[in-house]
């Protein structure tokens, strides 16, 4: 569960990089998503407006956190490795990255759990898959630049 809670959190992420490329018209705007994100939390969870001003900060910079990591996983995806040594150095990097960004999923619950009640956590990690779900389901109907469907 933990590592389909990564995996999915990687590929919307991935995904919402490509979609900016991939977008009719409408451009990606971070500020929007981001917004976007926070409402969807913040309904799903049935935060109070003193409970999210106390959460967003918090997961704020758990997402700046990630973001790094999945900057160095881009990069490192970017292309293959020529030799086998390469490529066992490139799995061993991925790996590590991988934990780093559930080191940092686990640090940042504990903190959650300081300033939400426990419930409210899990309600908040549950809309946050959804609502990446759900992004994912809305991009892959965008047409591609040749005006076809994905």
């Amino acid at each position: 569960m933990k590592r389909l809670y990564s995996l999915i959190t990687v590929l919307a992420f991935a995904l919402l990089v490509s979609a900016q490329h991939n977008m009719p018209k409408k451009r990606f705007s971070p500020e929007q998503y981001q917004a976007e994100l926070e409402k969807f939390i913040t309904t799903e969870a049935c935060l109070t407006s003193q409970e999210a001003a106390q959460f967003f900060p918090v997961y704020k910079e758990m997402l700046k956190k990630q973001r790094g990591i999945f900057a160095c996983q881009r990069k490192l995806g970017k292309s293959k490795p020529a030799d086998e040594q390469g490529c066992k150095k490139a799995i061993e990097e991925r790996d590590r990255l991988e934990v780093e960004l559930r080191r940092i999923q686990e640090q940042y619950h504990q903190k959650f759990l300081e300033v939400l009640p426990a419930s409210k956590v899990y309600d908040v990690i549950m809309a946050e898959d959804k609502f990446h779900r759900t992004k994912l389901k809305q991009w892959s109907h965008f047409p591609k630049p040749d005006g076809k469907k994905r």
